[in-house]
């Protein structure tokens, strides 16, 4: 979204958030208070919309996005929950912590959320603002409301400052009550482990080594294709499934613009990998903010491994 009208703030009252559900359900991004950061929320379901939380953010990045969701129910139609995990979510939702279970196959949340992982993070918020949007739109991909690498928010006025005309509504839900962003603990396999830290201490969680992303916060690199990864390329050689991009034109299109591009990265990058070529190309992806964080995703996907 370009920075060319400035962002209104209205009192989370019922006809505001009627207003910010439908500009949810339009796909446009909202930046909406939980009892952790304010965060900025997206239907986890519609790509492009959450596309533009990385284009409105400046992210460089594309790291997995937490889901939230009403109650366990809802969690148990977009991941495949363990006993562990069931045991936790009764213990601490709605509130504070965020569990990456293994994602359902058919959950029908888009790849970029998940960073084309097979896991996905989802939590249960405790604030009533977060839960009607829910209720209203469905389960919402939402990272801290501030631009990157600027410090979460806990205001509606933090989020004014740092993202004014990038998205067009802000609900001012008060304080969060919390002040920094929820536990996450993943249960994927036999053993919890604690991938970051937060307000809910969790017992028995093994603190996880990093060698690998699987939440918010985590520096490793993330899903890469099995086969080598070309960039930059105008032309599809000998072997080369071709991803295309703006005038390049391949098997695969990402599209002409950074946003569409960003909707089609990763499951661009699962077809190509499921297809019969043995290698794949990818067009350039020249330009700045979502450009960059595309380029950044590609670089760490072509990167060479072990």
């Amino acid at each position: 979204m370009s920075a060319t009208t400035s962002t209104e703030v209205r009192p989370a009252t019922a006809d505001a958030i009627s207003a910010a559900a439908l500009l949810l359900a339009d796909g446009m991004p909202v930046a909406v208070p939980t009892e952790t950061v304010y965060g900025l929320a997206a239907d986890a379901r519609n790509a492009e919309a959450v596309a533009r939380i990385y284009a409105a953010k400046g992210r460089p990045s594309f790291n997995p996005l937490i889901v939230h969701v009403t109650d366990l129910e809802m969690a148990q139609t977009l991941g495949h929950f363990s006993l562990d995990a069931i045991a936790l979510a009764e213990a601490h939702w709605p509130g504070p912590l965020t569990l990456v279970v293994p994602a359902r196959a058919d959950n029908g949340i888009a790849d970029i959320v998940t960073a084309g992982l097979d896991s996905i993070a989802i939590r249960c918020p405790a604030h009533p603002v977060m839960r009607a949007l829910v209720e209203a739109v469905g389960p919402l991909a939402a990272p801290s409301a501030n631009a990157s690498g600027q410090i979460s928010p806990t205001l509606a006025a933090h989020v004014a400052k740092s993202l004014d005309g990038r998205i067009p509504l802000v609900l001012d839900g008060g304080p969060a009550k919390r002040g920094i962003e929820s536990t996450i603990v993943a249960a994927t396999g036999d053993e919890l482990r604690l991938l970051r830290r937060g307000p809910v201490e969790i017992d028995g969680a093994v603190e996880a080594d990093g060698s690998r992303i699987e939440a918010p916060g985590q520096l490793s690199s993330h899903y890469a294709p099995s086969k080598p990864l070309r960039l930059d390329a105008t032309s599809a050689q000998d072997g080369e499934l071709l991803i295309g991009y703006g005038d390049v034109e391949g098997q695969i299109t990402l599209g002409k613009d950074p946003v569409t591009a960003a909707a089609r990265l990763f499951a661009a990058l699962h077809e190509a990998d499921a297809a019969p070529e043995p290698r794949i190309a990818v067009a350039p992806i020249p330009g700045d903010g979502l450009a960059a964080a595309i380029r950044d995703r590609l670089h760490r996907a072509a990167a060479p491994r072990d």
